[in-house]
């Protein structure tokens, strides 16, 4: 996700596929796809984002985007950071607190009424002047934007549970996002840690070191995604967690013995890793 600016409202646009590189999210984020398609990957699964949707998105979780300008040629859109700073300012002083903790799902698909179409139309002369956006008004719609999601009442808990993540299965929530790209100190707070106790209690249960661990089960995808599903380097390093193609390529070599590109133009020829395969665990 884009990190918050000053006045928290950022306008992207691009003329190209990107994939997102930051895949932590610390704050909520409210965004509307303006032109052009977003792909969100995330613990509930794959979903395709239209233009025109409105996706509420929530803090502390890992998500990988894929913008898409489609027909368009084109992908722009509108996202809104509420941020825990703003929304505690919010609940002082209007008196809005969360009834429980939230348990709901992480990333929610919001109705663009009339009221929340006019709200978004007042932003959308900014993308000419951006430097209109002063971060006064940008604070003054930021407010006005968590008024308006408050007209959906089961809202209130999404928004104003201020509580760290709790204690999670360590085993199992590594074996599903290991692929993603994130310092260990993110690792340690999604799953209710310390990043002392993180490491503590990963090297009890995986018998390695977070860093050793994370490289060889990012390969063994890698290699299973171009020996066996004949995937291209150039696409696989993105998904596997991996910074660029380069350190993927000297990482590959140094653990297998060869380049991944020649694994892709003759996997019959070489002798896979252990037993040649791997295993995913469900999202």
């Amino acid at each position: 996700m884009q990190q918050p600016s000053q006045q928290h409202i950022v306008l992207y646009a691009c003329t190209k596929d990107e994939f997102g590189h930051d895949p932590f999210v610390s704050e909520h984020w409210l965004v509307l796809i303006v032109s052009g398609s977003s792909e969100l990957f995330s613990q509930q699964g794959t979903v395709s984002h239209p233009a025109g949707t409105l996706g509420l998105i929530r803090k502390n979780q890992l998500v990988k985007a894929v913008k898409k300008v489609g027909d368009a040629h084109t992908f722009s859109s509108i996202s809104i950071c509420l941020d825990q700073k703003t929304l505690q300012k919010f609940s002082t002083d209007y008196g809005v607190v969360s009834d429980s903790p939230y348990v709901g799902e992480s990333n929610v698909i919001m109705d663009v009424d009339p009221v929340m179409k006019c709200y978004f139309d007042s932003l959308m002369p900014y993308f000419a002047q951006p430097e209109k956006l002063t971060p006064t008004l940008a604070h003054i719609k930021t407010m006005e934007v968590i008024a308006l999601l408050l007209r959906n009442t089961s809202l209130k808990n999404f928004l104003f549970d201020f509580s760290e993540p709790r204690k999670l299965d360590l085993e199992a929530y590594m074996n599903r996002h290991f692929s993603y790209n994130v310092p260990l100190a993110q690792f340690a707070k999604l799953t209710g840690r310390s990043l002392s106790g993180f490491k503590r209690d990963f090297a009890v249960i995986f018998q390695s070191t977070p860093e050793r661990w994370l490289q060889k089960r990012k390969l063994e995808m890698a290699y299973f995604l171009i020996a066996q599903k004949k995937r291209k380097p150039s696409e696989v390093y993105l998904e596997t967690g991996f910074e660029n193609l380069s350190h993927f390529s000297v990482a590959f070599k140094k653990e297998y013995g060869i380049n991944p590109s020649e694994l892709l133009r003759h996997p019959s020829d070489i002798t896979p890793p252990g037993n040649g395969s791997f295993t995913a665990q469900p999202a």
